[in-house]
């Protein structure tokens, strides 16, 4: 049983994303990088995980454009809208 629990509490910890819907650190940064290759940025804290990727609010992009923009688990963008 000790086992069990301690294989179930690593998976748990291994995972990407928190549970409660924000970003982890590695790949805020990944995202943020993704951003300014395309010259885009925003809040990281406006990152939210879904279950299949990433909608990112408020993103602001050259020209001052805003938009919200979905990503897919591989961080390749899916869609984009304007604001």
């Amino acid at each position: 049983m000790k086992t069990f629990v301690l294989v179930v509490a690593s998976t748990v910890l291994a995972l990407p994303a928190f549970a409660d819907g924000h970003v982890d650190a590695e790949t805020a940064e990944k995202i943020e990088a993704y951003l300014a290759s395309v010259e885009c940025q925003m809040d990281t804290d406006d990152i939210e995980v879904e279950d299949d990727g990433y909608d990112l609010d408020d993103v602001i992009c050259k020209g001052g454009d805003q938009f919200d923009i979905k990503l897919d688990k591989d961080l390749n963008e899916v869609s984009r809208r304007a604001e």
